[in-house]
């Protein structure tokens, strides 16, 4: 087997911190494998590539090769910028892969090391083994001290990582059984995607809060975090894996499906649903891209506006206010242009460059915009900065007036299963009413879809059931379906506490 030797790219390489975007959740994690397939590790970079939208920090990619073994690559910054070199991916050979792209949600943020860049891989007695994980353990600093005091040498910052010291330190024979082993230590949200020497592993939590989906492609199988990434290859969506399910993929046996937690309601990110997830995706058996298009007309009919134009702050607004506009009968038009070539590799920012804010990535188009009465479409109100700042671009083109129209709840509360969200005192709907709220941004009404017609909107036809919520929305409603007991032991308290 060659050594596992990390590729390090240079401090410089790594792309500044969002400079001009810092009032969204970010994305969690995208993970990606691939088996039966020659050259594997190239499939996966199409996958990750798929994925961006998950996490543009970094990314990594493992592949073995039955005649030279395990190798990996992992590197700062976009996919297009590193796996589309034959250089690089020459030294990726083998039929079985798996890749991980990464914004950080737990460990060092903004200081990432190119060793908190996943996949980890570990060397066991019985081989060795690659994990990818999308997700949060919410227990991880506990589990992580215990393990410190057990005699574990940790390598990174992140939280997955306890996932390869519990295996390690497990007694099963195989490495799914030691898997299963570690991961019911684990709490919070996982969806994990590993490799062995001959096998392909999925995992999804017993609450299946992170998503997780299996393809076929030819005579090869693939796990992804989204459907639209298989859609990159070519594979054909099979079905998703299930909540509390471990599949095992080898070409002899084909796919095995094994049950090793203990069976609990489902509680999937609806979140997903609304911002995270690419609107070509399936969740569910059912498009995203409708489910957001149905978010805009529950908003229509809950939260009606007197208007000219509907238009979306784009990209991710456009899908729910074109439902806006067909429920309520006002126009549509993309009153906001979106500069698609500003991002996280755009020139260091100065602090003149700072002071442009929201201009550098988005435009108003004054044509369609002068004398208008608009109505304002987007996903969330998390900060409130960004939402003031495209009010004042639409009233200094010559509006009439602004309603800002959300396609989800008030965000009053912080995610711990795998989005990075701001502390709760920064969240503006922790500490303000929604009359305030309007009065800070300074528009002329504003209005969030309610927790039932979200949930109306995703196909729960009788809204959100109060004793069993069939989604995760703990940053909407304050109910953490697993407690975060790292940030409660840090003085972090739930709704219930309060």
């Amino acid at each position: 087997m060659r050594p596992m030797t990390p590729h390090v790219s240079p401090e410089r390489d790594m792309p500044p911190a969002h400079p001009f975007d810092d009032d969204k959740l970010r994305e969690e994690c995208g993970v990606y494998g691939v088996i039966g397939l020659t050259n594997a590790a190239n499939f996966v970079a199409l996958g990750l590539h798929a994925l961006q939208h998950r996490g543009q920090e970094a990314g990594g990619i493992v592949s073995h090769d039955s005649r030279t073994g395990f190798h990996s690559a992992h590197r700062f910054g976009y996919v297009r910028d590193n796996f589309t070199k034959a250089s690089l991916m020459e030294t990726l050979p083998g039929m079985l892969a798996i890749g991980h792209v990464r914004y950080s949600t737990a460990g060092s943020k903004g200081q990432t090391a190119i060793r908190d860049v996943q996949p980890f891989f570990g060397e066991f007695a019985m081989g060795g083994a690659a994990i990818a994980h999308n997700g949060n353990i919410t227990n991880a600093e506990a589990l992580r001290r215990e393990l410190i005091d057990r005699g574990s040498i940790f390598q990174s910052s992140s939280d997955s990582e306890c996932i390869i010291h519990l295996m390690a330190r497990s007694l099963q024979k195989t490495i799914p059984e030691r898997m299963k082993d570690a991961l019911r230590r684990v709490e919070g949200a996982f969806s994990v995607v590993a490799m062995t020497r001959t096998k392909l592993i999925g995992v999804r939590d017993p609450l299946g809060v992170r998503p997780l989906v299996l393809g076929r492609f030819g005579d090869g199988w693939v796990l992804s975090s989204e459907t639209c990434a298989l859609d990159i290859i070519g594979a054909e969506l099979v079905r998703e894996i299930d909540p509390g399910e471990m599949v095992q993929i080898s070409p002899e046996k084909g796919v095995e499906s094994f049950r090793p937690f203990e069976q609990r309601p489902s509680r999937f990110c609806i979140f997903e649903q609304v911002y995270f997830s690419r609107p070509d995706s399936i969740l569910g058996g059912r498009s995203v891209y409708e489910t957001r298009h149905q978010i805009g007309v529950e908003l229509a009919r809950e939260a009606p506006a007197e208007a000219d134009l509907v238009c979306p702050v784009p990209d991710s607004g456009t899908p729910a206010a074109i439902g806006f506009a067909h429920e309520s009968g006002i126009p549509f038009g993309m009153g906001i242009i979106r500069n698609q070539y500003v991002g996280r590799t755009f020139i260091e920012p100065t602090e003149q460059i700072r002071n442009m804010g929201v201009r550098l990535k988005l435009n108003v188009n004054r044509a369609l915009i002068e004398g208008k009465r608009i109505v304002l479409v987007d996903d969330s109100v998390v900060r409130g900065t960004t939402s003031r700042k495209i009010k004042e671009m639409i009233l200094d083109a010559g509006a009439r007036e602004v309603h800002f129209r959300i396609a989800s709840p008030p965000t009053a509360w912080p995610c711990f299963y795998g989005v990075d969200t701001p502390e709760r005192e920064k969240l503006l709907a922790s500490r303000m009413t929604e009359d305030e709220m309007r009065d800070y941004l300074g528009v002329d009404s504003l209005r969030f879809i309610s927790l039932d017609g979200l949930y109306r909107a995703v196909g729960e036809a009788q809204g959100r059931n109060a004793a069993c919520p069939q989604y995760c929305d703990a940053c909407f409603s304050g109910d953490y379906p697993v407690a975060p007991s790292d940030m409660i032991e840090k003085g972090f308290q739930t709704k219930a506490a309060e």
